[in-house]
């Protein structure tokens, strides 16, 4: 979970009282917090005094624990307000509203959809900034950038200060060397290309630059006097910079996610609205695509979340009337109303985006009720807790089976490419088995394994100049398609192990499958006799084994695996030079 650092003095005068740690510590519990360590330090790099170079002396700083999903919570604004409600000193969330038509427009040109293609805006009139103000928007846009928005490839945040800049806007998406403006905090003017080479050393901002670097166009937004504002999800212009002096704040986030870009636009302005003369109100904007589609933003709408009351009861153990839950959702700043005397209705405000079902409106009245007057009762089913049998095979195969007899254990990654899965291992790819990423980030990553051979040749491969023999296992799961089952998949837990030597050794091998199935209480026979396993060479047409060299494993009548030598095509597609004999077989066959 993410966690929050404020100051202690500044929370407490949020509040409007103070409390010993032992009282606050008991005050997030009931909350769902945690306080989860107090240290003293001096205010951040940045602040009024320390840019003046003023000495000043160290402040008790609360770190706290938050839910990763209460983005609200991710600043002192957030955090104290939510705790004012809780206490009941504050009557219930505030009602923001947005102030008028917009006066802006921002114009989103076609070719931004290649790389970023939506912006949401709004603007702050009339602030009172101070420097306490300045450095929590700071923080705030740094919580954000690293939860929801995913180190800026989902959204990135620009502020500016709007009496520096001329509307109306355009967003828009040009070749590198055609973007020019000085960066913030810089003197000289750099064109975009000379950006990415500029920050290549910046340690806080090179981790964002291979979001667009390879992009043919970079992202970038113009006031009416072609003013730069910012170059998302790298760097604002320093033209616009926000400072101590601000009245009027410009806020826009370009993001790849509607969703996640409404959120952070609706935290922001929920946050620091407050300091506005007209405290809670918004002035919106108009953004005006390519399509001809005209949006308003922000979205300060309240959704509707039905919940039932009997539900509620049920999961949290209490016996609530409806009028009662209302007034522990309340606490919780949720506007809730009785429906009827099944149904209650939840308003979510813009600052809840985590409430999505009836199951979040439950857990926030458990919440209010208070967690430690929830009454205590014996479950009505007793069990015992233990290992589940899949789990203790599989740890006995480990120990008894391959580790004692020299062979290492290896954890590969379940996702593997097509080739990997399919086309280097001498398989035929019938889209029926396999199970497809929708949007893999690479092509290392493209599908689930099917088989746990391609983990072994893998690592294999990257330590191709250790010393011979290289005996490797793997006891772990491949994903399968199955129409039967509720997710269209199921998981299917298997045992792999690889024997790589100047010869192939399938004697070894075949030692190796004798004493795993030995270890399993399996006799060898016909393989048709339930307990009885045995080997079918006439039958087997696996094409990562050799021709000759291969033979099905069956067990109570069932082929359940294959062991032979690997063929030199599969050798080659790995990069390694020395022959290798490998087996696997399902596990759960043995339970």
């Amino acid at each position: 979970m993410p966690t929050v650092s404020v100051s202690r003095d500044r929370l407490f005068e949020e509040l409007g009282q103070t409390f010993t740690r032992e009282e606050f510590d008991d005050l997030c519990f009931e909350f769902g917090l945690e306080l989860d360590d107090v240290v003293s330090e001096k205010p951040q790099i940045g602040s009024k005094a320390l840019s003046a170079g003023i000495d000043v002396e160290e402040e008790i700083r609360y770190k706290i624990e938050v839910p990763a999903n209460r983005y609200d919570l991710l600043c002192v604004e957030g955090l104290s307000q939510a705790l004012r409600v809780f206490m009941g000193y504050d009557a219930a969330v505030p009602d923001y509203q947005l102030d008028g038509e917009p006066k802006f427009t921002f114009t989103v040109a076609e070719e931004v959809a290649q790389v970023r293609p939506y912006v949401f805006c709004a603007v702050l009139r009339n602030l009172q900034m101070d420097d306490a103000i300045y450095q929590s928007l700071i923080d705030l846009q740094d919580k954000l950038h690293q939860n929801i928005c995913r180190r800026r490839t989902l959204v990135a945040i620009g502020t500016h200060d709007l009496d520096t800049l001329t509307g109306p806007f355009s967003y828009e998406a040009l070749p590198p060397k055609h973007i020019s403006f000085i960066p913030l905090a810089k003197t000289d003017e750099y064109d975009a290309e000379q950006l990415m080479e500029l920050y290549e050393d910046d340690v806080r901002l090179k981790k964002y630059l291979g979001i667009i670097r390879d992009c043919p166009r970079y992202p970038v937004i113009y006031d009416s006097n072609r003013t730069v504002l910012s170059m998302p999800p790298i760097i604002n212009g320093d033209h616009s910079k926000i400072t101590l002096n601000t009245t009027n704040m410009l806020i826009e986030c370009t993001a790849t996610d509607k969703t996640k870009a409404s959120i952070v636009l609706n935290t922001l302005v929920a946050m620091f609205s407050r300091y506005c003369e007209r405290p809670y109100t918004v002035e919106p904007v108009r953004v005006q695509y390519a399509d001809g589609t005209t949006m308003i933003t922000p979205d300060l709408s309240m959704p509707k979340v039905n919940a039932d009351v009997n539900y509620i009861n049920r999961l949290v153990g209490v016996h609530l009337a409806p009028k009662d839950m209302v007034s522990m959702l309340s606490r919780m700043q949720l506007p809730a109303t009785v429906i009827d005397d099944k149904t209650i209705g939840v308003d979510v405000p813009i600052i809840r985006s985590d409430v999505l079902h009836a199951c979040d409106v439950m857990c926030d009245v458990a919440v209010g009720y208070g967690f430690n007057r929830v009454p205590e009762r014996v479950p009505e089913t007793s069990t015992v807790g233990k290992q589940l049998p899949l789990n203790h095979l599989s740890d006995m195969i480990r120990r008894e089976g391959l580790a004692q007899q020299g062979y290492t254990e290896v954890l590969t990654w379940v996702t593997v490419s097509n080739a990997e899965n399919f086309g280097s291992l001498r398989r035929e790819d019938d889209g029926s088995i396999a199970v497809k990423i929708g949007n893999p980030k690479t092509l290392e990553f493209e599908e689930c394994r099917t088989s746990l051979i391609t983990g072994l040749l893998k690592t294999l491969r990257e330590n191709r100049n250790a010393k011979v023999p290289i005996r490797l296992f793997e006891v772990g799961d491949v994903v399968l398609k199955d129409e039967q089952t509720e997710v269209l998949a199921r998981n299917k837990r298997k045992v792999a192990a690889v024997y790589c030597a100047p010869s192939a050794g399938f004697e070894v091998i075949q030692g190796l499958l004798e004493n795993v199935l030995s270890t399993l209480g399996v006799k060898r026979g016909d393989g048709d006799e339930k307990g009885t396993w045995s080997l079918d060479a006439e039958n087997c047409s696996d094409g990562t084994f050799f021709e000759g060299r291969r033979a099905n494993i069956v067990y109570g009548g069932v082929v359940i695996g294959v062991i032979g030598w690997i063929h030199p095509e599969v050798l080659s597609n790995f990069s390694l030079s020395y022959p290798c004999s490998a087996i696997e077989f399902d596990l759960e066959d043995f339970l």
